[in-house]
């Protein structure tokens, strides 16, 4: 796998250059054509994680990878992409079209009652693509072209209207969801385990064999949140159904499908990666929760 690709790698690897509006630590945000993007000596996307967040509205036959799955896109479909999750797609057919943008979280300034990470759309076990009816096209590729004229344009707060419009992108998008599924954090036990949560996909990516997952236990994350480990149990039971150990292990799970499917590391390395002393280990864990040994899956 890839190392995380940042906004100023995205550039040299598309255009060869920095755009002028690229300052430090700022909610960078800019809008695409998909076309012109895919000349053909432009650098084939890569499976990767990036450090910047992107919003696709893809149109014709694609194939995307995203973490340990493969979503198959045939007609117009709107993505969904946030840094935690690497990705890559490929064209199964020659006539893609569209528009992308891409921003970083800071663009919104705390605009969203809730982080973006939070969001449905954006966490890394959500549902990241909606097909859409031509009349549902329609209403995105508006969005996307108003972005572009402004974009183009010397409107001098034409950053301010373009936040808007992704903003209201991604509010279309929660419509398409059953409102139930937007997490509100009515009490204290609902804030602590979106804190739990959220430093659980802190621990990851993974980019080296070398670096290590370490809060593998309940208790671990107990002690970095002062808490004592079953009030933090009962609070993630009541919120979400699942124990804490349930959520670490289906984190541990997906990054391991992800790092065997898309690493040439060997299993030794992945289990290392994972926080496992012994393969032995790794392999049983594995197996428990796939159904597979780890060298059978790789090859599946």
């Amino acid at each position: 796998m890839q190392k995380t690709e940042s906004l100023e790698e995205f550039y040299r690897h598309k255009f060869n250059s920095l755009p002028d509006t690229l300052p430090a630590n700022t909610g960078h945000v800019n809008v695409f054509r998909l076309e012109d993007c895919l000349a053909p000596s432009t650098a084939p996307v890569q499976y990767s994680r990036r450090d910047f967040y992107k919003i696709t509205l893809i149109r014709g036959h694609n194939l995307y990878h995203y973490a340990d799955k493969s979503i198959e896109i045939n007609g117009p479909t709107l993505v969904f992409f946030n840094p935690q999750v690497p990705y890559t797609w490929q064209a199964v057919s020659g006539d893609t079209t569209g528009f992308f943008c891409i921003f970083r979280e800071t663009l919104f300034g705390g605009r969203f009652n809730t982080g973006l990470t939070e969001l449905p759309l954006f966490q890394p076990g959500g549902k990241p693509a909606f097909t859409l009816e031509a009349s549902q096209e329609a209403i995105v590729s508006g969005l996307f072209e108003k972005m572009l004229d402004e974009i183009n344009s010397d409107y001098i707060l034409k950053y301010d209207l373009i936040r808007n419009y992704v903003s209201e992108l991604i509010h279309y998008a929660l419509k398409l969801r059953p409102t139930d599924a937007l997490h509100q954090h009515t009490d204290a036990r609902a804030r602590l385990t979106a804190i739990f949560i959220e430093l659980l996909e802190r621990q990851f990516p993974i980019e080296s064999p070398t670096r290590r997952f370490t809060l593998r236990s309940a208790s671990d994350f107990a002690y970095q949140l002062a808490v004592h480990v079953n009030h933090l149990n009962r609070c993630v039971r009541d919120t979400t159904g699942k124990t804490t150990t349930d959520h670490i292990a289906a984190r541990l799970a997906t990054e391991a499908r992800a790092l065997l499917k898309h690493t040439d590391w060997n299993i030794a390395e992945i289990a290392y990666s994972l926080g496992f002393d012994e393969p032995s280990h790794f392999n049983y864990f594995f197996r428990k929760h796939t159904g597979l040994a780890p060298s059978a899956f790789r090859h599946v």
